[in-house]
């Protein structure tokens, strides 16, 4: 092969990444805009806009005035090209979203998790469910589907068969990606990672570039974002935020050891904590989520004191993120968190204050996560897209014929 047309190639897909991943995150915007801000010559940025709107992957999108000359046309990526699904498999449900390129939901499915647990078979079975479902639901032809995201708990090998490791959950070396073989590519990632990615590109993390996106439900996690670039540690297990030790020798977390952050403010924990406390009487609810919800809204002393001293717990490890990471913002996020931050975050901030260093606590803004609850599943579905933005919107083999997936999507 000619190693000049490799790399002319090459440079082509790369240029159009460039652009293509401009135009997703920040358009509409014009040609004139993509230049200045991508450093490629005005030519050049014609040129290639001028093969992604033929191929239907960006489509104009109105007009602005320029200052003296002719409107300038507006570009957008098409949200009809393609599909994406993103999937979180959470302790309690199973939920499976489809958005258009756009990022807007089209359909959901969700699957109750049986009390004893998420076992790996089961899982693998809603998840196929819920793929068929969500693009039936939309009327999406399934080849349309540019590919599966799917967020889990734990640490995933990034290989073919995406072995994950979520030793809270008894998952030891599940072949997910492997159980999940479909007809379309199927990416398997950390749920907190996934959140952390959606909220860095399209909620309360956009513009900043050191960030650690924290997520509590049932169990607690975090995504650490450095200069803007995940940090995911020699084997992809940094972020396991809720297995740092907040008690020398305290209560027993699911992972096994002792004082784990998640054994204190993981949703599971909280209510076994409220339990104890209350003389074996659980908090009132059919399910995790209602009990967690109920216990937030009760007026009772012993509910009050287990959810000061859970904002205490998770102001003290907040700290510590904001002492090793030094981040402009901290995001909470999960169900989880969501429904206690919405309550009580002035008092989770006053707690974070108490247990960081003055100057990078006066240097860090904690807020909530903007996407809400199906944040996870957004982010799940981002990774198929990143695929797409990474290639530049074409397919990795140029010999190959494209697919219906890499053309413009048709609805039934």
């Amino acid at each position: 092969m000619d190693a000049r047309r490799t790399t002319v190639r090459d440079m082509r897909r790369a240029n159009r990444s460039v652009l293509l991943t401009r135009i997703w995150l920040d358009g509409p915007l014009s040609r004139h805009e993509l230049g200045q801000s991508t450093a490629l010559s005005l030519a050049s940025v014609s040129n290639l806009v001028g093969e992604m709107i033929n191929e239907g992957l960006v489509e104009e999108a109105g007009s602005v005035e320029s200052d003296g000359g002719r409107p300038r046309v507006l570009l957008r990526v098409a949200p009809g090209y393609g599909y994406l699904v993103g999937a979180d498999v959470g302790e309690t449900r199973v939920q499976v979203e489809l958005f258009d390129l756009s990022m807007t939901a089209l359909a959901k499915a969700e699957y109750p998790i049986a009390a004893t647990g998420p076992d790996p078979e089961r899982v693998a079975a809603h998840l196929r469910h819920g793929l068929a479902a969500v693009t039936e639901q939309a009327g999406v032809d399934p080849a349309a589907v540019l590919g599966f995201g799917v967020a889990v708990a734990g640490t995933v090998e990034r290989t073919a068969d995406a072995v994950v490791h979520a030793q809270t959950l008894g998952w030891d070396g599940v072949p997910l990606g492997a159980m999940l073989r479909a007809d379309v590519p199927v990416h398997v990632d950390n749920g907190a990672k996934t959140l952390g990615q959606a909220e860095m590109w399209f909620g309360a993390g956009r513009g900043v570039r050191h960030a650690v996106v924290a997520l509590v439900g049932s169990g607690v996690g975090a995504s650490v974002v450095a200069d803007g670039v995940g940090y995911r540690g020699a084997h992809s297990s940094a972020g396991e935020w809720g297995h740092t030790t907040i008690v020398y020798g305290g209560r027993r977390c699911r992972c096994g050891n002792l004082g784990c952050l998640e054994a204190y403010v993981g949703a599971e924990a909280v209510l076994d904590r409220f339990r104890q406390a209350n003389r074996g009487r659980p908090a009132p609810g059919a399910d995790e989520e209602t009990a967690f919800g109920e216990l937030l809204r009760s007026t009772s002393g012993t509910a009050a004191k287990v959810i000061d001293e859970t904002v205490g717990y998770l102001g003290a490890g907040v700290a510590n993120l904001v002492n090793l990471f030094n981040p402009e913002r901290v995001v909470l996020g999960g169900w989880a968190g969501l429904a206690l931050g919405e309550r009580h975050l002035p008092a989770i901030r006053a707690a974070t204050a108490r247990h960081a260093l003055r100057q990078p606590y006066a240097q860090t803004s904690i807020e909530l996560c903007r996407l809400g609850p199906d944040a996870v599943a957004m982010g799940a579905a981002t990774l198929p897209m990143t695929r797409l933005l990474r290639d530049g919107g074409v397919p990795r083999d140029p010999a190959a014929r494209p697919s219906p997936a890499w053309g413009p999507a048709r609805r039934h």
